[in-house]
């Protein structure tokens, strides 16, 4: 049904890049917090500036973590610590938490600006889900994802959402751990087993796999389809479309290679996949 395995019956969304294209502008945003800061501290230690790579760096370290989680990881790339401090410092702090609010506040600041658009193949797919009577969540590191969910208009699709506020009360572990995945689950009232996880970020990908879900869909929007699926994806798509085109073929015919390709469609996670 729809691309997936006959024993799933829940579906858990990632927000940014899988159902939103506001990944781009988190991209945007952490790059220029970045940026302000690596420039700040050569100017004072007189270390040479190398600025934050918004390809590599923004994926391996950034990409489907909880803001204070991505500093933390980025920063430890560059052999830089700096002190926790609380969730509530300013932006111009230099905490951890300081430069994940002043990455925030440039967020907010662009999306009043730009708004939050849809890819439309994700929409598709809700849409269809919904009309299949498959259960559906969001799950994003993001603490803002009422607030976008809301702006890009899909909330009456989905049934329930773990963000970043939700993780932070209930003491959710970010993404690599599953922890957000499995509460998304459970307020869908289902086993992990019966759950398919659509991630576009690597974290989200592992997440997915050491959750044990019945099924993981890494979303490909950048090029790193061969690294989605060694960090445990069964299945690497384009765009969710790819899955509904996969679901129409007779017989299943995998769009570019990837949807639906029947070398793994239904296999348990970890079986058949690329190492």
């Amino acid at each position: 049904m729809l691309g997936l395995p006959a024993h799933v019956t829940a579906c858990l969304f990632d927000l940014d890049g899988v159902l939103t294209q506001t990944a781009r502008v988190h991209n945007a945003a952490w790059t220029e917090t970045f940026n302000e800061f690596l420039r700040q501290r050569a100017t004072a230690t007189g270390e040479p500036y190398r600025p934050f790579d918004p390809g590599p760096d923004y994926n391996r370290y950034v990409d489907g973590r909880p803001r204070a989680d991505g500093v933390r990881a980025f920063l430890a790339s560059r052999g830089i610590v700096l002190p926790e401090g609380s969730p509530d410092d300013p932006p111009d702090a230099d905490t951890v938490n300081g430069v994940g609010n002043r990455k925030n506040v440039l967020l907010l600041e662009r999306l009043r600006t730009s708004g939050v658009e849809v890819y439309p193949g994700s929409v598709a797919y809700l849409k269809a889900a919904a009309a299949a009577g498959l259960r559906r969540a969001v799950v994003t590191a993001s603490a803002n994802g009422r607030e976008v969910v809301a702006a890009a208009g899909i909330e009456p699709l989905l049934e329930a959402r773990v963000d970043g506020l939700v993780a932070r009360a209930q003491g959710l572990r970010g993404k690599p751990h599953p922890d957000s995945f499995l509460a998304g689950a459970k307020l869908l009232g289902v086993d992990p087993t019966q759950a398919a996880v659509f991630e576009d970020a690597l974290s989200g990908v592992a997440a997915g796999k050491a959750g044990g879900f019945g099924y993981v869909i890494g979303v490909d929007r950048v090029g790193q389809a061969d690294e989605l699926r060694a960090h445990g994806a069964d299945v690497v798509v384009d765009d969710l479309a790819d899955l509904l085109d996969a679901a129409h073929a007779d017989p299943p015919a995998p769009r570019r290679g990837r949807a639906g390709d029947p070398s793994t469609a239904g296999r348990p996670a970890g079986e058949g996949r690329p190492a």
